[in-house]
């Protein structure tokens, strides 16, 4: 895209966007909740429907003018069930964060219980941590992972729904390697009476190539983000059957929100769209050979994976084992500086503050859509460990970086 008419109007904006184009251009993006769309979508997401206010639904609005709100709208909703197989899907959320929080205000009081994954083992904000509103009008328990295997603790889970007697229990994650056991959750929550909410923010995508198991027609509700693994319009997405529609679309609108998001719910459309091509399902599974083959590559090189590998889109590494005086705030930063950027992340166990935490956590979906495969990728994780290794040696920073222009040279992005 360009920028010509934002130039004309205000110079200090157009700079700051050509600048941020250059920068998704010259480095590898490995923020694992972090993708490319295609320019498509980003069109679609820049449209007069920003334009629309087109408060209420498909064919029930508050306002004249929604002709094509609605057909837009129809056309995500459309695509979001033949990708997921829901039989009722609410894509007006602006986040995952909102999704989920819609699903709480359908299906649950103030003060009731929840049951989430501790967010230093893998979980999200939104399942319930005191800094969220989740936390603040909830009564929260968390479960964890083993802190041995990496997995998630199953009987521990169900044994903690029995005695803190949940009113839901979420499940889905934002720093987990494995497959979740989505039957596995669901058989705790029927024993304690309790509502299941599958949070699949991060695997949008793969659940929809088939690449990853399901929750949909077994957990009673899905929430998820559409920018993901699935590389659609920014925003969230709700889905569960049909006795739970009604409750689903008034706590979104009027319950949590106002107008829709047109023009994202249109990059969405756009997004889905693309993934019923056969060709997602490709990106899908190579987006999870390139994270298995980064993965084995690091443990090649002595670092320690959190569960020993992955069978997503992510891998979440623990410094401590192996560079126990190197935190992954400085590994962050360091990269960065190399051309390649992800996140330090909390691990379980975690031994130091959030903000500076013991582990890093690596994607691989935008290096997928780069074009990079299993090669590229243990490439790229040869150059993670030079600068794991030796975080604050320029020398060192300055041979990723030349190579790391490279390979954006070689795996080009935006004209």
């Amino acid at each position: 895209m360009t920028y010509d008419t934002v130039r004309e109007a205000d110079p200090a904006v157009a700079d700051a966007l050509d600048g941020e184009r250059q920068r998704q251009n010259d480095t590898l993006a490995m923020i694992a909740s972090e993708n490319h769309v295609s320019e498509a979508v980003m069109e679609a997401q820049s449209s007069e429907l920003t334009n629309n206010y087109a408060e209420g639904y498909p064919g029930e609005r508050y306002y004249g003018g929604c002709t094509y709100a609605d057909e837009v709208e129809q056309l995500a909703i459309d695509r979001a069930k033949d990708l997921w197989g829901a039989d009722h899907v609410n894509v007006q959320p602006h986040s995952g964060s909102q999704a989920n929080m819609g699903v709480y205000l359908a299906a649950l009081e103030p003060g009731d219980k929840i049951l989430s994954l501790d967010l230093t083992h893998g979980g999200h904000l939104s399942h319930g941590h005191p800094a969220n509103f989740a936390g603040q009008v909830y009564d929260v328990e968390q479960y964890k992972v083993d802190t041995e295997t990496g997995y998630i603790d199953y009987e521990g889970l169900r044994e903690t729904a029995e005695s803190f007697d949940p009113d839901i229990i979420v499940s889905g994650y934002s720093a987990y390697p494995r497959e979740v056991d989505f039957e596995r959750i669901q058989e705790a929550a029927d024993a304690v009476d309790a509502y299941h909410l599958a949070d699949i923010a991060h695997i949008t995508g793969l659940v929809a190539a088939g690449v990853h198991e399901s929750p949909v027609g077994v957990a009673d509700f899905v929430t998820g983000s559409t920018h993901k693994t699935i590389r659609a319009g920014r925003g969230g997405i709700i889905m569960c059957g049909e006795e739970h529609a009604d409750d689903i679309d008034s706590a979104v609108f009027p319950g949590s929100q106002g107008g829709p998001a047109m023009h994202c719910i249109a990059g969405k459309a756009v997004g889905f769209g693309e993934a019923l091509a056969p060709e997602f399902e490709q990106y899908a599974q190579q987006t999870v050979d390139n994270a298995v083959a980064l993965g084995e590559q690091l443990r090649e090189h002595g670092l320690s994976l959190v569960s020993g590998g992955t069978d997503n889109h992510l891998v979440l590494i623990d410094l401590r084992p192996s560079h126990p005086d190197t935190t992954g705030k400085e590994v962050e930063e360091a990269l960065e500086e190399a051309g390649i950027v992800l996140n330090a992340n909390t691990v379980p166990g975690e031994t130091r503050s959030a903000f500076n935490p013991s582990g890093i956590r690596a994607g691989t979906p935008a290096l997928t859509t780069r074009g990079l495969g299993e090669d590229a990728c243990r490439e790229v994780a040869d150059l993670i460990y030079e600068v794991v290794d030796a975080p604050h040696d320029d020398a060192v920073i300055a041979r990723v970086s030349d190579r790391v222009d490279e390979m954006t040279d070689e795996y080009t992005l935006y004209e």
